[in-house]
């Protein structure tokens, strides 16, 4: 798979862990930084991740910020986009296996290295199950195209 990750100047550590994970399972990994001691604002790298996941030029994305929540926030305001803010490695895992989630969201300051490892791993190798979900996140989808 294609994955793109990027973070803000709080989460570039967590960022380079995700990506190096993501490299390790096989995928293909762009990183569109910022590079450590460049001051980056999240929305700006959660809106541009979000942006290429829904258009389709990767098939999933990771970022991260100090909690994951401004970065994650941002993403979602994609149209397609369901980004999944997660700080444990069950809601990962259901992230994908029910919400079919196309962008993890890890916060720097709220899980280490190590958490934050199988977290992604866990959110990389977990299928989206279908069935009686894949209704829910068309009713998801749909919110993309309301107003009010």
């Amino acid at each position: 798979m294609r994955i793109v990750v990027a973070s803000d100047h709080a989460a570039v550590e967590l960022r380079q862990e995700m990506a190096a994970v993501a490299a390790e399972l096989g995928h293909e990994v762009t990183d569109l930084g910022p590079a450590p001691g460049e001051a980056v604002d999240y929305p700006v790298n959660g809106a541009k991740v979000g942006r290429l996941v829904a258009a389709g030029d990767y098939d999933l994305g990771l970022i991260a910020c100090g909690t994951g929540i401004g970065i994650g926030i941002s993403a979602n305001k994609v149209p397609g986009i369901r980004a999944a803010i997660c700080s444990d490695v069950y809601s990962a895992k259901l992230s994908r296996q029910h919400n079919d989630s196309n962008v993890l969201a890890l916060g720097a300051r709220v899980v280490g290295t190590g958490l934050a490892r199988l977290i992604v791993e866990t959110w990389l190798t977990t299928e989206f199950e279908g069935g009686r979900h894949a209704r829910r996140v068309g009713l998801i989808n749909e919110l993309d195209h309301q107003r009010g």
